[in-house]
């Protein structure tokens, strides 16, 4: 895989101005994923493609996967460290569907829940819904969002080598997850853009594939 050195800002702009050129899917609305491991920057990728747009003059709503994680009581069943529960049955992909990507359909309302579950206090956040205008970005970020079939127009991978991600896990137990979604989905294979983030100071990415 050959990558080419490129700061967060100049990879911000450049995505920003891709997504802005693309045809808008069904619905009007364009649909961007952000994926990576735990330990890479997925969040703050997200949020700064997101600002780029916006300066393009785009509406756009970011939604984080932590926010549609399931019950203590589903995650925890086989104990709370058990890769295999993390990597599918942790997050609520049927209410991902449900409440962010089926509004966002063609004919949909438009109305996004941006969160559903506090996996802190392990209850409803009851947050309010967020209108997507037509033409808006929708930039969904978090672990495991490829493999789904969710209808993106862009997928960008944050992608870490076994030995750094090895490193910057907080939490050892989930690496066989990451390997197991290496080894079923690909992503950096699946994925449109793949950015190598072993050091997060200085990224390198693929460019637009195609």
């Amino acid at each position: 895989m050959r990558v080419e050195a490129i700061t967060w800002e100049r990879l911000s702009d450049a995505l920003a101005r891709h997504v802005d050129g693309l045809a808008p899917g069904d619905g009007g609305r364009l649909k961007v994923a952000v994926d990576g491991a735990s330990a890479a920057p997925t969040g703050e990728t997200a949020e700064r493609i997101a600002e780029a747009l916006r300066l393009l003059g785009r509406s756009v709503l970011v939604v984080g996967t932590e926010g549609f994680l399931r019950p203590a009581s589903l995650r925890f069943e086989y104990g709370k460290q058990d890769p295999d529960s993390f990597y599918s049955g942790w997050y609520d992909t049927g209410a991902l569907w449900r409440e962010v990507f089926g509004p966002l359909e063609e004919g949909g309302s438009g109305r996004v829940l941006p969160d559903l579950w506090d996996p802190v206090r392990d209850r409803a956040t009851r947050s309010p819904y967020v209108e997507l205008p037509p033409g808006g970005v929708l930039v969904v970020h978090g672990p495991f969002l490829l493999g789904h079939w969710f209808p993106f127009d862009l997928t960008v991978h944050l992608r870490l080598s076994p030995g750094a991600l090895a490193r910057r896990a907080e939490e050892s137990w989930t690496l066989p997850a990451f390997a197991r979604y290496e080894n079923e989905v690909g992503p950096s294979d699946a994925a449109d853009v793949v950015v190598r983030t072993d050091d997060p100071r200085h990224p390198a990415w693929t460019g637009l594939k195609g």
